[in-house]
């Protein structure tokens, strides 16, 4: 699959929510082409936003779309990697904010 063809079917995905994917579309097709790389990597599309540990149960709340995704879009208009987004947010109706992590990390012992 192709970023293209991804940008395509999630175009419509998120349509069909309610939400649009960033009007930045060669921003977008460098996110896609995250995905799909760490989809090769780990055989799944973790945000490439974050650091995936390679451990699907351990990384399926940061798989795209991520657990996080409609709270964030909700709250700032815009997921924390800026893919989907509401219409406001694309149109300058609201103030693009960075959205903070909602991600809980694990300590790594030394």
């Amino acid at each position: 699959m192709t970023p293209e063809v991804l940008y395509e079917a999630l175009s419509k995905y998120a349509a069909a929510l309610g939400m649009e994917l960033n009007n930045d579309r060669s921003f977008v097709l460098d996110i896609l082409s995250g995905l799909l790389r760490n989809e090769g990597r780990y055989g799944y599309r973790s945000c490439p936003c974050r650091l995936a540990t390679g451990n699907r149960t351990e990384d399926l709340d940061i798989i795209c779309p991520c657990a996080f995704r409609n709270d964030d879009v909700r709250e700032y208009g815009s997921c924390y990697c800026g893919l989907y987004v509401s219409n406001d947010w694309n149109e300058g109706r609201i103030a693009r904010q960075i959205v903070p992590e909602r991600r809980k990390h694990k300590e790594i012992l030394q």
